[in-house]
């Protein structure tokens, strides 16, 4: 292994599990406006995401800050379900979403989901949601169905993701078990506008600040701007970031960032990642922390959990909910050596503590079939 992506790999994990020795967030805001978004198509995951990053939190507690609306679940870049920052959020749908919503004309067309539909789907929400009313999903599409918009097969997502990407709408708290949709404009308190030039050098800064070292291809990935865009966001914060070329890579990250990676042999050698975790998903590249042989997409294409030692993918995991336990079960790529084995029990014992419950190991004896 070279001294290169050692190196990479040490200063990322520091950048994003390096809290316990000088990354300090204090709330759920804090960890979601640092890494400038947190993937969150699976909602349980995108929870544990920012509670693997605010040590003593409960899953309770990341619950209430969308509830308390200090942190928004939405559509925001590359069409993907994220968490971001409340104060964050209508410039970032500004900014990232005109290429997406161009990007998926085709596939409204193919939906035959024309402006009418949207313009039929926009006054009947709005008359349904006003007043701070939060509506389920299926409470929605009943509103669309009596407004005479179709919900049938993929339309009835597709109005709200459209529509989410016009900031009309987003996720409000959830009903039992159940995410709900409100109107952004009375969910989340106004905040002062950036100009694009601003949002553009404002979500450069995030990233690399919390995901460096990064490569402008990343940057580009992540945000979903065209490379163009995304390498005018790289270049009006360029002075204030470091650089490094690794391999034939150039790698851009944060001096604080480079301070992080400097104390970062004080993060545990072992850690469960959610499914979607920035610390894979954030990357176009992700060899830095995968062997040649591995992949961690399961057979639906999604990201699996996984587990890192020091910093590279391990295996894979999952739990088993009864009552007021949790079993995690864990399937490693390889038979992990003695010391990453006995640092097991007080990370599974952090997750179960997230979760409030009892937590206990299971580890299978043959390793999971991972299909790329």
């Amino acid at each position: 292994m070279s001294r290169g992506r050692l190196d990479l790999v040490r200063q990322r994990l520091g950048q994003h599990l390096g809290h316990r020795s000088l990354r300090a967030f204090e709330t759920p805001s804090d960890v979601v406006q640092s890494f400038g978004a947190v993937q969150a198509q699976d909602y349980l995951g995108s929870l544990w995401a920012i509670g693997l990053r605010l040590p003593g939190s409960r899953e309770a507690d990341i619950e209430r800050a969308l509830s308390d609306k200090s942190i928004v679940r939405t559509w925001p870049m590359r069409g993907t379900l994220h968490i971001v920052a409340a104060a964050d959020v209508r410039w970032m749908l500004a900014l990232l979403t005109p290429a997406i919503v161009a990007r998926g004309a085709r596939r409204l067309a193919e939906l035959d989901i024309g402006e009418a539909d949207l313009r039929r789907s926009r006054k009947a929400l709005v008359r349904a949601l006003q007043g701070g009313r939060q509506r389920t999903r299926k409470n929605v599409y009943e509103v669309l169905e009596a407004a005479k918009v179709s919900t049938a097969g993929q339309r009835g997502i597709h109005v709200l993701w459209r529509l989410a990407q016009e900031g009309l709408v987003c996720f409000g708290a959830r009903d039992g078990k159940q995410p709900t949709f409100v109107l952004l404009d009375e969910w989340v308190p106004p905040a002062p506008a950036l100009q694009p030039d601003e949002a553009l050098a404002a979500i450069a800064e995030r990233y690399f600040g919390g995901h460096g070292p990064a490569t402008l291809a990343d940057f580009t990935w992540w945000s979903g701007l065209p490379v163009g865009k995304a390498r005018e966001g790289l270049e009006s914060v360029r002075a204030r970031l470091e650089r490094e070329v690794v391999g034939d890579g150039t790698y851009w990250y944060s001096r604080h960032g480079a301070a992080v990676a400097g104390r970062s042999p004080k993060v545990s050698r072992v850690h469960l990642l959610p499914a979607f975790d920035e610390y894979l998903v954030g990357y176009r590249d992700r060899r830095a922390v995968l062997a040649a042989n591995q992949s961690v997409n399961n057979g639906w294409g999604l990201l699996s959990p996984t587990v890192l030692v020091n910093g590279s993918v391990a295996g894979t995991w999952g739990r088993e909910l009864r009552g007021a336990a949790v079993t995690v079960a864990l399937a490693p790529f390889e038979p992990l050596k003695a010391v990453d084995s006995k640092a097991l029990p007080g990370v599974v014992n952090d997750y179960g503590e997230f979760l409030g419950k009892t937590a206990s190991i299971r580890v299978r004896t043959r390793p999971r079939t991972v299909r790329r």
